[in-house]
Order: C-alpha cells, then sequence, then structure tokens
C-alpha cells in the first residue's frame, strides 16, 4: 500500500478575488475582474466577486476551520489593488493590515502561508493607464509590487508563487476574451506571455 511521506504538506488553495469580498472596503481598488464581471453578459447569471465567501471579514472563522480540517498549509494570493490600489504608488495600509491578520491568524494556528504574488486580478488602473500585461513595463510594476510584499509578509512568509496559471491570463484573457480583461486576439496571448515570463 503506497502512502505519502511524512513531510508532505496537506493544504488547501484559494484566489483573492474568489473568496475575500469587500471589493470597494477599506481603501481597495478596482481590479480587471471587477470590471469585467460587472459588464453584462460576462459571468454566469451576472455573478461577481463583490462578496464572494466574504474571507475579508471572516478571517478568522475561515483559519479556525482550516485547523478544524487539519490543514498544514495554505496558498492564497494577495490583491495587488488591494494594498496597491492603483497598481503602483501609494500603499494601502488597511489592505496591508489584512493580510498580516490573514498571516498572523494561519502562523498562531500552525498553518504555513503559502502566497501567490497574482493570480489574474491585475488592478484595473494598470490596465487602463499602461495597456496591462500588454505594456513590457508591466514586468518592472510586478517587480515592485513584489518587493512591496516581501518586505512587509517575508517575515512570516517563507514560500512564494509568482503567477497562478500564466495561460490562462494570456490566452483566456487575451486570446478568446473569456477571462478578464476579456479581448480577443490572436497575436496578444504571445505578447502577454512573453511579459508574464519577464515579470
Amino acid at each position: 500500500m503506497k502512502k505519502f511521506p511524512d513531510n508532505f504538506l496537506w493544504g488547501a488553495a484559494t484566489a483573492a478575488y474568489q473568496i475575500e469580498g469587500a471589493w470597494a472596503t477599506d481603501g481597495r481598488g478596482p481590479s480587471i475582474w471587477d470590471a469585467f464581471s460587472h459588464t453584462p453578459g460576462k459571468t454566469h447569471k451576472g455573478d461577481t466577486g463583490d462578496v464572494a465567501c466574504d474571507h475579508y471579514h471572516r478571517v478568522e472563522e475561515d483559519v479556525a476551520l482550516m485547523r478544524k480540517m487539519g490543514l498544514k498549509c495554505y496558498r492564497f494570493s494577495i490583491s495587488w489593488s488591494r494594498i496597491l490600489p492603483q497598481g503602483r504608488g501609494e500603499v494601502n495600509e488597511k489592505g496591508i493590515a489584512f493580510y498580516n491578520k490573514l498571516i498572523n491568524t494561519l502562523v498562531a494556528n500552525d498553518i504555513e502561508p503559502w502566497v501567490t504574488l497574482f493570480h489574474w486580478d491585475l488592478p484595473l488602473a494598470l490596465q487602463m493607464e499602461m495597456d496591462g500585461l500588454l505594456n513590457p513595463d508591466i514586468a518592472d510594476e510586478f517587480a515592485k509590487y513584489g518587493r512591496l510584499c516581501f518586505e512587509r509578509f517575508g517575515d512570516r512568509v517563507k514560500n512564494w508563487i509568482t503567477l497562478n496559471e500564466p495561460w490562462c491570463s494570456a490566452f483566456l484573457g487575451h486570446g478568446i476574451g473569456y477571462f478578464a480583461p476579456g479581448r480577443k486576439s490572436t497575436s496578444e496571448p504571445y505578447l502577454v506571455a512573453h511579459n508574464l515570463l519577464r515579470s
């Protein structure tokens, strides 16, 4: 009979836009998914992430459930626009405080935090001002954002994932328009993929 090795990490994973809710709370800026999901016809029954699972207001309850399940690690993503509402520039300290609360609660419950920096929810300001992932300069903005995350959370977070499924952002978002930002093109997916690899 096969068994998992003793050092195998049992955990769960989520994405900020899919669970946090609180989409316009405490200074969070909109993301491309906010714009996309609020566009009629883009999502099933017009569903949005405005409330989602309301994880933003249920951190302690959610982590208690994780502990009860016996999870040893939890992979979550940081909403870029929650800590940098315009994608760059002024830091939203309330957003930083939310992730500090989440990370501290995980650590206090012996659950190891694993952080994804980008799970498809690009700040809308970067999409509008610089054409988002199509602009080569997005790699520099991503580096600044990543550096901020490392500085603020790196003392407790030891495992980082840069991009979640970049194919989805490139092809589904810029090839067939099924994901945000909803663009359709035969060439844009390759440009986006290149810029994501650079970031």
